[in-house]
């Protein structure tokens, strides 16, 4: 398939999994086409070239494999890893995701999360070191005094949320003492952080 546009893998697989999830099935390629706002030839087109290069299995298209369903079913679930969060988060693509962490679902639980390299130390009074790897679950919003990704325009930073509705603005709370907090108009969430995965030394 020439130009194909690898966004496109990942907006298919992500449809699949949470339809399969929601429903205990795989959709159809009409379901699919729509859920994912592409036609179904192009739907068709992209699931055989990924079925060709492993990407997903199927039997009929109501019985569609993906390497996540494929890692459920043996009990592990295969996490993205985006990079380091000071640079940002980056677009959920093939090209964008340095690798997959399979998590072992009786530890981690089942999920839509990906996982990010801690970058400085403004989160190390709540145990977040540099070259940390934070476990992150997707989500656009969050619960005050949860530890989110917050992206402000270009920049994504990992901080404690606190809203300040009466003062129509946000506070970004960083857990280092020397640092003071961060105030924004509005912010996007991307997700909240879960659990730390670190180096003993």
């Amino acid at each position: 398939m020439r130009h194909k546009n690898t966004e496109y893998f990942s907006r298919l697989e992500q449809f699949i999994d949470s339809y399969r999830r929601q429903y205990g099935a795989s959709p159809t390629i009409q379901t699919i086409a729509k859920g994912t706002g592409l036609s179904a030839a192009t739907v068709c087109r992209y699931m055989q070239h990924m079925r060709e290069h492993g990407m997903l299995d199927y039997e009929g298209h109501r019985n569609i494999r993906t390497k996540k369903f494929q890692y459920d079913l043996e009990g592990f679930n295969p996490v993205p890893l985006l990079g380091e969060v000071a640079c940002g988060v980056p677009a959920f693509a093939e090209e964008n995701i340095e690798a997959y962490v399979r998590l072992p679902v009786a530890l981690f639980g089942n999920g839509d999360f990906f996982l990010l390299r801690a970058k400085g130390d403004s989160m190390i009074e709540a145990g977040i070191d540099e070259g940390d790897l934070v476990l992150i679950r997707r989500q656009d919003t969050a619960e005050p005094g949860e530890i989110v990704v917050a992206l402000m325009e270009e920049e994504a930073t990992l901080k404690r949320y606190y809203p300040e509705p009466e003062n129509h603005r946000v506070r970004l709370h960083p857990e280092n003492n020397s640092m003071e907090d961060i105030f924004v108009e509005t912010c996007m969430i991307q997700g909240t952080a879960i659990k730390v995965l670190k180096d003993l030394t």
